[in-house]
């Protein structure tokens, strides 16, 4: 499987001639979307669900579906019958690849905020993009994409949930955010106590997984 990283929390998947595309927001690159068929959201944010790109790529392409959390359809009806509700506990196939919805709720930011629907997906079985959570799945994945600034987050819980997880390797996501200094502390951290591989993979690049 080929996993090429686009800006902020966006990921693209390639195994053969299957592509998924996971959380095209208004941080990443339309670009991300060429030649998809089906993506998974995450939730509501625009930093992980960017509308206009998506009724774009719709309208090009009857085909085209959005998996996202079903609270989150009412207040995306500009996707009409391209939206297809997905929640916790349900598994599917999109693209030809399997996933598995997991967690449930966004991260707190402060009193109970911002409150909505969250959930990750575990695509194959190796690949895990929990969103905006920290969410720890069930099952055991290789692969953990792994948020690194957000309102949501200090440096301690992503390095907590790095090891609760315990993949065998992580890379970073939702860090945006992060000017180059900050980039390069937190991949310091990530690599000294992360205790797994831990690598960034800059935009537009890719890595190979197994």
């Amino acid at each position: 499987m080929r996993l090429i990283k686009y800006g902020h929390a966006c990921v693209r998947l390639e195994a053969d001639d299957r592509v998924l595309v996971i959380d095209p927001g208004t941080f990443s690159e339309a670009e991300a979307l060429d030649g998809v068929d089906e993506v998974l959201v995450t939730h509501e944010h625009p930093d992980h669900l960017d509308i206009a790109k998506l009724v774009a790529a719709s309208q090009r392409n009857s085909a085209f579906r959005v998996y996202l959390p079903s609270a989150v359809i009412e207040s995306a009806p500009e996707l009409g019958s391209a939206a297809v509700a997905v929640d916790a506990g349900q598994r599917f196939t999109a693209a030809g690849f399997a996933v598995d919805v997991v967690g449930g709720e966004h991260a707190e930011i402060y009193d109970g905020l911002p409150g909505c629907a969250n959930v990750g997906f575990v695509v194959d079985g190796t690949v895990y993009h929990p969103g905006d959570s920290l969410f720890v799945p069930p099952s055991p994945v290789a692969t953990l994409l792994v948020p690194a600034a957000a309102p949501w987050l200090k440096l301690s819980e992503a390095l907590d949930f790095v090891r609760a997880v315990r993949p065998k390797r992580a890379f970073p996501i939702h860090d945006a955010t992060l000017n180059e200094l900050g980039q390069e502390y937190f991949d310091g951290w990530l690599d000294l106590k992360g205790g797994t591989e831990y690598a960034r993979i800059p935009v537009g690049e890719s890595v190979t997984i197994r």
